[in-house]
Protein backbone atom coordinates (compact mmCIF):
# COMPACT_ATOMS: atom_id res chain seq x y z
CA UNK A 1 0.00 0.00 0.00
CA UNK A 2 1.20 3.48 -0.83
CA UNK A 3 1.18 5.98 1.97
CA UNK A 4 -0.62 9.14 0.94
CA UNK A 5 0.68 12.38 2.38
CA UNK A 6 -1.84 15.20 2.57
CA UNK A 7 -1.17 18.12 0.24
CA UNK A 8 -0.97 20.63 3.09
CA UNK A 9 1.56 18.49 4.96
CA UNK A 10 3.66 18.06 1.83
CA UNK A 11 3.67 21.82 1.28
CA UNK A 12 4.72 22.35 4.89
CA UNK A 13 7.63 19.89 4.56
CA UNK A 14 8.73 21.54 1.33
CA UNK A 15 8.61 24.96 2.97
CA UNK A 16 10.68 23.78 5.95
CA UNK A 17 13.22 22.14 3.62
CA UNK A 18 13.47 25.31 1.55
CA UNK A 19 14.02 27.38 4.70
CA UNK A 20 16.86 25.08 5.79
CA UNK A 21 18.50 25.36 2.38
CA UNK A 22 18.16 29.13 2.39
CA UNK A 23 19.68 29.33 5.89
CA UNK A 24 22.66 27.24 4.76
CA UNK A 25 23.08 29.42 1.67
CA UNK A 26 22.98 32.59 3.75
CA UNK A 27 25.50 31.14 6.21
CA UNK A 28 27.89 30.25 3.39
CA UNK A 29 27.51 33.69 1.83
CA UNK A 30 28.21 35.35 5.17
CA UNK A 31 31.31 33.19 5.71
CA UNK A 32 32.59 34.00 2.23
CA UNK A 33 31.93 37.73 2.60
CA UNK A 34 33.59 37.71 6.04
CA UNK A 35 36.71 36.05 4.61
CA UNK A 36 36.88 38.53 1.72
CA UNK A 37 36.34 41.44 4.10
CA UNK A 38 39.16 40.22 6.36
CA UNK A 39 41.48 39.90 3.37
CA UNK A 40 40.62 43.41 2.20
CA UNK A 41 41.16 44.80 5.70
CA UNK A 42 44.54 43.07 5.90
CA UNK A 43 45.64 44.49 2.54
CA UNK A 44 44.55 48.01 3.52
CA UNK A 45 46.32 47.61 6.86
CA UNK A 46 49.58 46.63 5.15
CA UNK A 47 49.30 49.48 2.63
CA UNK A 48 48.73 52.00 5.41
CA UNK A 49 51.62 50.51 7.37
CA UNK A 50 54.01 50.88 4.42
CA UNK A 51 52.82 54.43 3.86
CA UNK A 52 53.47 55.41 7.48
CA UNK A 53 56.80 53.57 7.61
CA UNK A 54 58.37 55.92 5.06
CA UNK A 55 56.82 59.08 6.49
CA UNK A 56 59.07 61.86 7.75
CA UNK A 57 57.84 61.88 11.35
CA UNK A 58 59.25 58.61 12.66
CA UNK A 59 58.77 57.77 16.35
CA UNK A 60 62.40 56.95 17.11
CA UNK A 61 62.07 56.92 20.90
CA UNK A 62 59.13 54.51 20.80
CA UNK A 63 61.03 52.34 18.31
CA UNK A 64 63.99 51.95 20.69
CA UNK A 65 61.61 51.24 23.56
CA UNK A 66 60.00 48.44 21.58
CA UNK A 67 63.42 47.07 20.60
CA UNK A 68 64.33 46.90 24.28
CA UNK A 69 61.01 45.27 25.13
CA UNK A 70 61.11 42.71 22.32
CA UNK A 71 64.83 41.96 22.39
CA UNK A 72 66.25 42.38 25.87
CA UNK A 73 63.20 41.11 27.77
CA UNK A 74 63.07 37.99 25.60
CA UNK A 75 66.67 36.99 26.32
CA UNK A 76 65.95 34.65 29.30
CA UNK A 77 63.38 32.64 27.36
CA UNK A 78 65.50 32.51 24.19
CA UNK A 79 68.59 31.55 26.21
CA UNK A 80 66.88 28.53 27.72
CA UNK A 81 65.31 27.56 24.40
CA UNK A 82 68.55 27.81 22.42
CA UNK A 83 70.61 25.85 24.94
CA UNK A 84 68.02 23.07 25.16
CA UNK A 85 67.80 22.83 21.35
CA UNK A 86 71.50 22.08 20.97
CA UNK A 87 71.64 19.87 24.03
CA UNK A 88 68.71 17.66 22.99
CA UNK A 89 69.84 17.44 19.37
CA UNK A 90 73.28 16.26 20.48
CA UNK A 91 71.93 13.70 22.97
CA UNK A 92 69.62 12.26 20.32
CA UNK A 93 72.15 12.23 17.45
CA UNK A 94 75.33 11.08 19.21
CA UNK A 95 74.41 7.36 19.71
CA UNK A 96 73.56 6.96 16.00
CA UNK A 97 76.79 8.62 14.89
CA UNK A 98 78.83 6.50 17.32
CA UNK A 99 77.21 3.36 15.89
CA UNK A 100 78.46 4.26 12.39
CA UNK A 101 81.82 5.60 13.57
CA UNK A 102 81.00 9.15 12.54
CA UNK A 103 81.13 10.91 15.88
CA UNK A 104 83.62 13.44 14.52
CA UNK A 105 80.94 15.06 12.32
CA UNK A 106 78.69 15.77 15.32
CA UNK A 107 79.72 19.45 15.80
CA UNK A 108 79.26 20.32 12.13
CA UNK A 109 75.96 18.46 11.86
CA UNK A 110 74.50 20.17 14.90
CA UNK A 111 75.74 23.61 13.80
CA UNK A 112 74.27 23.27 10.30
CA UNK A 113 70.97 21.89 11.63
CA UNK A 114 70.63 24.73 14.12
CA UNK A 115 71.61 27.55 11.79
CA UNK A 116 69.68 26.42 8.71
CA UNK A 117 66.42 25.20 10.20
CA UNK A 118 65.93 24.40 13.87
CA UNK A 119 67.22 27.65 15.31
CA UNK A 120 65.23 30.08 13.14
CA UNK A 121 61.95 28.12 13.17
CA UNK A 122 61.79 27.17 16.84
CA UNK A 123 62.94 30.60 17.99
CA UNK A 124 60.39 32.27 15.70
CA UNK A 125 57.61 30.05 17.09
CA UNK A 126 58.64 30.93 20.64
CA UNK A 127 58.62 34.62 19.70
CA UNK A 128 55.22 34.21 18.07
CA UNK A 129 53.87 32.90 21.36
CA UNK A 130 55.45 35.62 23.46
CA UNK A 131 55.73 38.72 21.27
CA UNK A 132 52.79 38.41 18.90
CA UNK A 133 50.35 37.57 21.68
CA UNK A 134 51.69 40.46 23.76
CA UNK A 135 51.19 42.91 20.91
CA UNK A 136 47.70 41.60 20.25
CA UNK A 137 46.69 41.85 23.91
CA UNK A 138 48.27 45.28 24.41
CA UNK A 139 46.75 46.91 21.33
CA UNK A 140 43.48 45.08 21.89
CA UNK A 141 43.16 46.48 25.40
CA UNK A 142 43.95 49.94 24.04
CA UNK A 143 41.21 49.50 21.46
CA UNK A 144 38.70 48.36 24.09
CA UNK A 145 39.47 51.27 26.42
CA UNK A 146 39.34 53.70 23.45
CA UNK A 147 42.93 54.85 23.90
CA UNK A 148 43.54 54.58 20.15
CA UNK A 149 40.63 56.94 19.45
CA UNK A 150 42.00 59.30 22.09
CA UNK A 151 45.37 59.33 20.31
CA UNK A 152 43.66 60.28 17.06
CA UNK A 153 41.87 63.16 18.79
CA UNK A 154 45.14 64.40 20.32
CA UNK A 155 46.83 64.53 16.87
CA UNK A 156 49.03 61.50 17.60
CA UNK A 157 48.87 59.09 14.68
CA UNK A 158 48.22 55.65 16.23
CA UNK A 159 49.33 53.70 13.16
CA UNK A 160 52.71 55.45 13.15
CA UNK A 161 53.20 55.39 16.92
CA UNK A 162 51.80 51.95 17.79
CA UNK A 163 52.07 49.74 14.72
CA UNK A 164 55.06 50.93 12.70
CA UNK A 165 57.41 50.97 15.68
CA UNK A 166 56.38 47.48 16.82
CA UNK A 167 56.60 45.88 13.39
CA UNK A 168 60.02 47.39 12.65
CA UNK A 169 61.31 46.49 16.11
CA UNK A 170 60.19 42.88 15.67
CA UNK A 171 61.70 42.75 12.17
CA UNK A 172 65.06 43.93 13.54
CA UNK A 173 65.25 42.15 16.91
CA UNK A 174 63.95 38.67 16.08
CA UNK A 175 66.84 37.92 13.65
CA UNK A 176 69.26 38.97 16.41
CA UNK A 177 67.46 36.69 18.86
CA UNK A 178 67.71 33.85 16.34
CA UNK A 179 71.49 34.31 15.94
CA UNK A 180 71.80 34.46 19.72
CA UNK A 181 69.81 31.21 20.05
CA UNK A 182 72.02 29.54 17.41
CA UNK A 183 75.16 30.40 19.37
CA UNK A 184 73.71 29.10 22.62
CA UNK A 185 72.50 26.01 20.79
CA UNK A 186 76.06 25.18 19.75
CA UNK A 187 77.14 25.78 23.35
CA UNK A 188 74.41 23.42 24.55
CA UNK A 189 75.61 20.87 22.00
CA UNK A 190 79.12 21.06 23.47
CA UNK A 191 77.67 20.46 26.94
CA UNK A 192 75.74 17.44 25.66
CA UNK A 193 78.80 16.03 23.88
CA UNK A 194 80.83 16.20 27.12
CA UNK A 195 78.35 14.14 29.11
CA UNK A 196 79.73 10.89 27.66
CA UNK A 197 82.87 12.25 26.08
CA UNK A 198 85.69 14.71 26.49
CA UNK A 199 85.83 17.40 23.81
CA UNK A 200 87.59 20.69 24.35
CA UNK A 201 85.60 23.90 23.91
CA UNK A 202 87.91 25.35 21.24
CA UNK A 203 88.07 22.12 19.22
CA UNK A 204 84.30 21.67 19.25
CA UNK A 205 83.56 25.22 18.12
CA UNK A 206 86.29 25.17 15.46
CA UNK A 207 84.84 21.98 13.98
CA UNK A 208 81.33 23.40 14.17
CA UNK A 209 82.10 26.68 12.40
CA UNK A 210 84.44 25.10 9.83
CA UNK A 211 81.44 23.26 8.33
CA UNK A 212 79.24 26.37 8.04
CA UNK A 213 79.25 28.05 4.65
CA UNK A 214 77.82 31.23 3.24
CA UNK A 215 74.96 29.29 1.64
CA UNK A 216 73.99 28.02 5.10
CA UNK A 217 74.03 31.38 6.86
CA UNK A 218 72.53 33.76 4.28
CA UNK A 219 69.13 32.05 3.72
CA UNK A 220 68.65 31.63 7.47
CA UNK A 221 69.34 35.31 8.13
CA UNK A 222 67.11 36.49 5.28
CA UNK A 223 64.12 34.37 6.29
CA UNK A 224 64.53 35.41 9.92
CA UNK A 225 63.75 39.00 8.87
CA UNK A 226 60.54 37.76 7.26
CA UNK A 227 59.73 35.83 10.45
CA UNK A 228 60.09 39.03 12.46
CA UNK A 229 57.96 41.04 10.05
CA UNK A 230 55.21 38.40 10.06
CA UNK A 231 55.16 38.12 13.85
CA UNK A 232 55.01 41.87 14.37
CA UNK A 233 52.47 42.45 11.60
CA UNK A 234 50.06 39.75 12.76
CA UNK A 235 50.21 40.81 16.41
CA UNK A 236 49.57 44.46 15.57
CA UNK A 237 46.82 43.67 13.06
CA UNK A 238 44.89 41.45 15.44
CA UNK A 239 45.18 43.90 18.32
CA UNK A 240 44.51 47.03 16.26
CA UNK A 241 41.34 45.50 14.78
CA UNK A 242 40.04 43.89 17.97
CA UNK A 243 36.37 44.18 18.91
CA UNK A 244 34.83 46.39 21.54
CA UNK A 245 34.15 43.84 24.26
CA UNK A 246 36.64 42.79 26.92
CA UNK A 247 36.60 39.20 25.64
CA UNK A 248 37.98 40.46 22.31
CA UNK A 249 41.38 41.08 23.97
CA UNK A 250 41.80 37.38 24.66
CA UNK A 251 40.56 36.50 21.19
CA UNK A 252 43.03 38.93 19.62
CA UNK A 253 45.97 37.47 21.56
CA UNK A 254 44.95 33.88 20.84
CA UNK A 255 44.33 34.42 17.12
CA UNK A 256 47.62 36.34 16.83
CA UNK A 257 49.60 33.37 18.17
CA UNK A 258 47.84 30.85 15.93
CA UNK A 259 48.08 32.91 12.74
CA UNK A 260 51.67 34.04 13.37
CA UNK A 261 52.82 30.46 14.03
CA UNK A 262 51.09 29.23 10.88
CA UNK A 263 52.56 31.99 8.73
CA UNK A 264 56.05 31.33 10.14
CA UNK A 265 55.81 27.71 8.99
CA UNK A 266 54.50 28.77 5.56
CA UNK A 267 57.30 31.32 5.11
CA UNK A 268 59.83 28.69 6.16
CA UNK A 269 58.44 26.22 3.61
CA UNK A 270 58.72 28.81 0.83
CA UNK A 271 62.24 29.79 1.93
CA UNK A 272 63.38 26.15 1.93
CA UNK A 273 62.07 25.66 -1.61
CA UNK A 274 63.79 28.82 -2.84
CA UNK A 275 67.07 27.86 -1.14
CA UNK A 276 66.92 24.38 -2.65
CA UNK A 277 66.40 25.85 -6.13
CA UNK A 278 69.29 28.29 -5.72
CA UNK A 279 71.74 25.72 -4.34
CA UNK A 280 71.25 23.34 -7.29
Amino acid sequence: MKIKIPVTKAKELARIHALKLSEKTIARQLATSSFLTDMADAVLFIVQLLKETFSRKFELHEFFRQCFKIGYKSLPLISVTGTIMGFVLTIQSRPVLVRFGAESILPGMVAISLIREMGPVITALICAGKISSGMGAELGSMKVTEQIEAMEVSSTHPMRFLVVTRVLAATLMIPLLILYADGLGILGSWIGANIKGDVSFILFFSQAFSNIGFIDLLPAVVKSFFFGAVIGLVGCYKGYNAGRGTESVGKAANSAVVLASLLVLIVDMIAVQITDMISK
